[in-house]
């Protein structure tokens, strides 16, 4: 594949894009930037992203990422409620944690369990022709997802992997525009790795 030929592929993909997909792209950009500065806003521009990601991704048959798309919005709904409602009556939101032995048990079983479940439905039930890359980048963003409603560090990791295999899948899939949001995602989520660390020393120091 030429240089020519992908840099061609990109300016048509953009002229191409619709404008519901730049108002799903456009939001979950500022909701991934809400993350990363613990703001509560991520919630609710985060979901006007994923209902429309869910109607997009019915219609590129990306089966998976349209049903993780759901998941979102539902966790959504329980990290906004969540992070207002902490356990100490001191502080406005819940702090940075890092997971303990019982929630890496239950990240493990929320990754390999839905990507058994997704691989399977898809190879079986659907006619998608990228069951592997659809299940895994769905997999790590539904353990992704409800390790951010819960404000663990761990999150950032998930959604590393997640938009890191998401740049080549929406490309191949022509979502150009939507390819590079998780090109920009990806350094996002690193920013976001260090922000929240920083943010627990902060808290530990205090």
């Amino acid at each position: 594949m030429s240089m020519e030929y992908i840099i061609e592929g990109i300016i048509n993909g953009i002229i191409q894009t619709t404008t519901l997909e730049w108002i799903a792209v456009a939001t979950g950009l500022m909701s991934v930037w809400f993350s990363m500065k613990e703001n509560i806003l991520v919630y609710p521009t985060g979901i006007i992203s994923v209902l429309i990601y869910v109607y997009l991704a019915f219609q590129y048959k990306l089966y998976a990422d349209m049903g993780v798309n759901f998941y979102y919005f539902v966790m959504s709904v329980y990290g906004w409620y969540f992070w207002l409602h902490p356990k100490s009556k001191d502080r406005e939101q819940v702090r940075v944690t890092i997971n303990n032995q019982k929630e890496n048990l239950i990240t493990a079983a929320l990754l390999l369990g839905s990507f058994a479940i997704l691989y399977f439905v898809l190879t079986n039930f659907t006619d998608s022709d990228v069951p592997f890359w659809d299940s895994t980048t769905t997999s790590f963003a539904i353990a992704g997802m409800w390790l951010m409603a819960r404000k663990k560090i761990e999150n950032w990791v998930a959604w590393i992997i997640t938009d890191i295999i998401s740049v080549p899948l929406y490309f191949y899939k022509g979502l150009v525009l939507t390819s590079f949001q998780f090109l920009i995602f990806t350094g996002l989520a690193f920013a976001g790795y260090l922000a929240w660390k920083k943010s627990m020393e902060k808290v530990a120091e205090s």
